[in-house]
């Protein structure tokens, strides 16, 4: 499989690319990354370095990419958080580019907003332009529950509702929608969950919460599961994949106390997921 990633990096710590590409490898995906920044850290600390990378260089470089016959091999085109306007262009003529080349290649698109705990991050204008623009021409999305509800202007909270969400979500475009971070009112204290939602049911998992902010940690679900659903067509196998993997790659960063995810010390848990989670089907 080869999967042509459009996303942000960075040179100290994991997130976009520097957290989706290392597990995909892993996991013997072929990964063609290209960065939308180029920063010395994320910006959660309030201080970076480095450039933000101008939408016509990202079009090179994908261009130049396109000029190696690259195209009409690629399996999945993955995008995540979109530091400007323009980089949506960039990322849509590539998903149709990539399509011309190869129809079966898909789109996942994780649509990097922001969190119920945090709000939104990211410049006013991006929202509105997933909501309008990308998430539709997208075949899977990987919201958590919070941009859910953005995008389909609902609240989901419980499972009917969320389900609701999800729908609406679908009769967008995405055929494909992974839910995460989802916080049901029914759920057990101190448990979390995942929903996964395509044209034969919907499948949920629920994991023990680890209290931690982990930067990166939907980047990496994020492309474990296009990548586990585009091998498969299952979502649920794609489920339980993901969320095993991620979940003792963040049990093993807590428990070091790191900051940033640790990432190559978790590396079997990509290859060799336990499966430790039940993936129940809802519908």
């Amino acid at each position: 499989m080869k999967i042509l990633s459009i996303q942000s990096a960075v040179a100290y710590g994991h997130v976009g690319n520097s957290a989706a590409v290392f597990p995909l490898q892993r996991i013997g995906v072929e990964v063609y990354p290209v960065y939308t920044v180029n920063f010395s850290n994320h910006t959660g600390y309030g201080a970076w370095r480095g450039p933000l990378i101008s939408p016509d260089e990202v079009l090179e470089v994908i261009t130049g990419i396109e000029e190696r016959g690259a195209f009409a091999d690629i399996d999945v085109v993955l995008s995540g958080y979109q530091g400007s306007e323009g980089i949506a262009d960039v990322i849509l003529d590539a998903v149709a580019r990539v399509k011309a080349a190869n129809p079966s290649a898909v789109y996942s698109c994780d649509p990097v907003m922001g969190n119920a705990k945090s709000g939104c991050f990211v410049a006013p204008a991006i929202p509105i332009l997933l909501r309008e623009r990308v998430a539709p021409a997208a075949d899977i999305i990987t919201p958590n529950q919070f941009e859910l509800g953005f995008l389909t202007e609902t609240e989901p909270a419980d499972l009917d509702s969320t389900l609701a969400s999800v729908d609406a979500a679908r009769a967008m475009g995405p055929s494909t929608v992974l839910v995460t971070s989802v916080e049901r009112p029914e759920r057990p204290e101190g448990t979390i969950e995942m929903l996964a939602v395509d044209d034969k049911g919907a499948w949920i998992v629920q994991t023990p919460h680890i209290p931690m902010k982990a930067n990166g940690s939907g980047d990496v679900t994020a492309a474990l599961f296009s990548a586990h659903y585009r091998e498969t067509g299952d979502a649920a196998t794609a489920l339980a994949r993901t969320t095993s993997s991620v979940y003792d790659l963040l049990q093993t960063t807590y428990d070091a106390g790191s900051r940033e995810l640790l990432l190559v010390e978790a590396q079997e848990a990509y290859a060799h997921p336990r499966l430790q989670f039940e993936v129940t089907q809802v519908r």
